[in-house]
């Protein structure tokens, strides 16, 4: 009896094995395939979630750009020019012409502009002249501009004019002004203003003899946004 254990001969039409995939595979069993449909499937999952990711960012970018904490509308003045005395005319407000509103201190307004706050009380300066203090004043010997502040009160109501501020400026680089209190040159007025009434204050700024730009800032009450009175006044 022969003992030969010889494996049999493959058959020849059986593929060899690819480098580095396995055994070769034998005829008749081909490799499992997806079933069908699977990466259609599969396609349509990604793209839903991508567009849910985009949904989301988008919703929380408007959200960041809308928000609550939207900003408000800044306190406004409305602007009305006044026409010298000496043409004969009244001023702008009386022909019914005025600028439109501005926001109170971005800009500055010319001295002879007439300021109308939120609150309907009116502030304008007129009546620029020079001098120069006396020797019993403070500050002394100073050369000053001297000018009237106007207060009408249109609000309705009384208006405190003791809480008005008045601070000055002169030259290119801003020098800051005294105010200056003399004979006539009292300061703030320690009284109200009736609805429908107004007051002429005479008011003194430090201004040497050399300078001819001046700055007055004025706000009617605490409350209220500074306006800037700004413009050359003659030597």
């Amino acid at each position: 009896m022969s003992h030969d254990s010889t494996p049999p001969p493959m058959p020849d039409n059986i593929p060899p094995a690819m480098p580095g995939y396995g055994p070769p595979t034998m005829p008749g069993y081909l490799p499992p395939q997806p079933p069908p449909g699977q990466k259609r499937t599969n396609t349509i999952l990604i793209a839903a979630g991508a567009a849910l990711v985009a949904a989301v960012l988008a919703a929380v970018v408007t959200a960041g750009v809308s928000g609550d904490g939207e900003a408000e509308a800044a306190p406004t003045v409305t602007v009305t020019k006044t026409v010298p005395a000496e043409s004969g005319d009244t001023t702008a407000a009386d022909s019914e012409t005025e600028t439109p509103t501005e926001e109170a201190g971005d800009d500055s307004y010319g001295l002879d502009d007439t300021i109308v706050y939120d609150n309907d009380v009116e502030i304008s300066l007129s009546k620029f002249s020079r001098a120069v203090s006396s020797d019993y004043a403070s500050p002394e010997n100073t050369p000053y501009a001297k000018f009237t502040i106007k207060i009408v009160n249109k609000s309705g109501k009384k208006f405190d004019a003791s809480q008005m501020t008045v601070n000055c400026a002169y030259g290119d680089e801003g020098q800051e002004s005294e105010a200056i209190f003399d004979d006539g040159l009292d300061g703030l007025p320690d009284t109200s203003i009736l609805a429908g009434r107004s007051l002429s204050v005479a008011w003194g700024c430090e201004l040497p003899k050399a300078e001819t730009f001046l700055q007055i800032e004025v706000a009617p009450d605490y409350e209220s946004e500074t306006s800037i009175f700004a413009g050359e006044l003659k030597k």
